[in-house]
């Protein structure tokens, strides 16, 4: 009897919790697990899973100096774990700024009042142009294993980068490309920065990928910037290797080594001209954004 009259109970607040049940609290849970599936798809692969793993061990730490009554140790942690916020903020500060331009670019990109025919027909053919100087050079390159690293701006603004090099403000031209990597050229080992089929500046800094366990140790210095670069914006990075000679394209974290100077062809006509289906439009919008600025 006890059983059953368990079995009632359980049932009648069973049907309580449900018959209380609103669509806010329905959209409430689905929005929650929104949030933590879009966190997971974020820091996967990232050398965040091992930041969430290091402060997990800390707070087992914490709880066995609490229990065994380690005083001194104990009073550490607390201040630690006070100002737990500021110290997550810092620490993360890479990937909850990739995250927010990564919202802003999803879900902010689709105004469309930009996109006219005369408009559209002038961005791909000045991107075709810079396109094929591009090509011509890489190929040249790469055949004479001159290192060249560069960046395509894109949606997002690369003033800082810029401002750690020498703005140049130059013509894209398969010799220009070439004078700027030229060995004995003094703004060789740096950065070229192309924005709005010009090159921008030359010369500045990237930031290095910190993802070690997934980028091949064999990787030098331009990839790994290269890389780092990809993860921090929506840029398309550019890279012919002095070692080896091959062309390799990162974007968006991911590195595609040994590209033929076709395929690089390809892989920029893809991400940079204009779709006539409006794929791609986030790119003359940004284009005219800035030229208004």
């Amino acid at each position: 009897m006890n059983l059953i009259s368990e079995i009632i109970a359980f049932t009648e607040n069973l049907m309580a919790v449900f018959a209380s049940f609103r669509l806010s609290d329905f959209l409430d849970i689905c929005f929650v697990i929104f949030i933590i599936f879009s966190a997971i798809r974020l820091i996967r692969e990232t050398r965040t899973v091992q930041l969430i793993k290091g402060l997990i061990l800390l707070g087992i730490v914490y709880l066995f100096v609490s229990a065994i009554g380690m005083n001194t140790t104990k009073y550490l942690f607390d201040k630690l774990f006070t100002n737990v916020i500021l110290v997550i903020i810092i620490v993360f500060q890479p990937e909850i700024r990739h995250m927010i331009e990564s919202v802003g670019r999803n879900h902010f990109s689709g105004i469309t009042s930009l996109r006219r025919r005369t408009e559209v027909i002038k961005h791909n053919e000045k991107a075709e142009v810079m396109i094929d100087e591009m090509c011509r050079a890489c190929s040249d390159m790469s055949d004479e294993k001159i290192g060249a690293l560069m960046v395509i701006e894109q949606e997002t603004l690369l003033g800082e980068i810029i401002n750690t090099g020498t703005e140049i403000d130059a013509v894209i031209t398969k010799e220009m490309i070439c004078n700027v990597f030229y060995p004995k050229a003094p703004l060789h080992d740096g950065a070229a920065i192309i924005r709005d089929f010009r090159i921008c500046a030359a010369g500045c800094f990237l930031p290095l990928t910190q993802n070690h366990d997934t980028v091949s140790s064999a990787l030098g210095t331009r990839h790994r910037a290269a890389i780092g670069m990809s993860e921090q914006s929506d840029a398309l990075v550019v890279v012919v290797s002095e070692e080896t000679g091959y062309i390799s394209v990162a974007r968006e974290g991911k590195l595609k080594r040994n590209v033929s100077d076709g395929e690089l062809r390809e892989i920029l006509r893809d991400k940079l001209l204009i779709k006539e289906n409006g794929e791609n439009d986030s790119k003359l919008k940004s284009f005219f954004r800035r030229k208004k600025k």
